[in-house]
């Protein structure tokens, strides 16, 4: 525990999410007898012992675990790098160790995604989010960066939105301007003439508060809630999970679950599979590392293959 907690100390500038990940993890050490260990005694073995103790007796999921050696994995490199120890024993791979039985956030398919959009638009009460959900699906954007938007960061003129904030709202119900999750999170993502259109109906329908809301030296935000608040996450995530539930009263054939970060990843699916050069992708998402970028390439089916190999052998 303790040297977790020199570690997090040692983090300064860490957004506010991040910093109650670290607490998370210090509450869960402090419950658990692995947690008072001296660090010079834990094994290579222990530390994967323990971490499978975690998923099959305590019942955690593997995105809570991975969550946790995030923080013990650079926790002990610190002790390795101040010659405390001489190996970090949580230097291994995660999955080789743990059955990752987390349920990706699948991409939606195109038809699916059609049809959603359709459902919404024609929907009496739904259809005023029809254009914020059009944009979330066809920007890629991250929520957080999504609601943070202001009247200035959209460049009608270039056809472009400027992203270099966002804005969240803490448990303590505080709003806070961000940067964007990664240095590579400041860019700027084009926008389609549907977009565009989508954009300027909000403005045009958007109505002005008596007080502008101002975050942090940001004010203008585009979506404001009942009480003039700006809206966050959670506003779209309720607002989808409203429309997702009500889509599926309707229909016989149910559409999944839908999040916001779906939208995010239906859009880099969609693209992937349009034949994007990853690289464009990668700046458009705003992902720090290609990995992740690449990830969804492999998403591919064998018609994927097939499309690809006949549109190469015409060109």
């Amino acid at each position: 525990v303790e040297l977790v907690e020199k570690y997090t100390s040692l983090k300064t500038g860490v957004g506010h999410n991040t910093k109650a990940g670290y607490k998370t993890v210090i509450n869960i050490l402090n419950k658990e007898a692995f947690g008072k260990r001296r660090i010079d005694k834990i094994r290579l073995s222990d530390a994967k012992a323990w971490l499978i103790k975690l998923q099959q007796v305590d019942g955690r999921g593997y995105s809570s675990i991975h969550s946790i050696r995030g923080v013990l994995r650079p926790a002990f490199q610190m002790a390795v790098d101040d010659d405390l120890i001489r190996k970090n024993p949580f230097g291994f791979e995660l999955a080789s160790v743990i059955v990752n039985d987390s349920v990706t956030r699948e991409a939606i398919t195109r038809k699916q995604e059609r049809e959603l959009l359709k459902f919404i638009k024609e929907d009496n009460h739904f259809c005023r989010y029809y254009d914020a959900i059009y944009i979330l699906f066809n920007t890629g954007l991250r929520i957080s960066e999504f609601c943070g938007l202001t009247f200035s960061d959209l460049e009608f003129d270039q056809k472009r939105i400027k992203v270099d904030h966002q804005l969240q709202r803490t448990s303590q119900m505080k709003y806070v301007i961000g940067a964007p999750k990664t240095e590579s999170g400041i860019r700027y993502v084009p926008m389609s003439e549907e977009v565009v259109a989508c954009f300027r109906r909000i403005l045009a329908n958007r109505v002005a508060p008596k007080i502008e809301p101002m975050v942090d030296g940001y004010a203008g935000f585009l979506f404001l809630d009942k009480n003039d608040k700006p809206m966050v996450a959670l506003h779209w995530e309720k607002y989808l999970e409203h429309i997702i539930e009500k889509y599926n009263k309707i229909y016989r054939i149910q559409m999944p679950k839908v999040t916001p970060h779906v939208c995010r990843h239906t859009f880099c699916s969609n693209m992937a599979k349009s034949g994007m050069n990853p690289k464009t992708l990668q700046y458009i998402m705003g992902h720090s590392d290609i990995s992740v970028t690449l990830n969804v390439y492999t998403h591919v089916q064998f018609d994927d293959a097939q499309a690809e190999l006949l549109r190469v052998a015409k060109a």
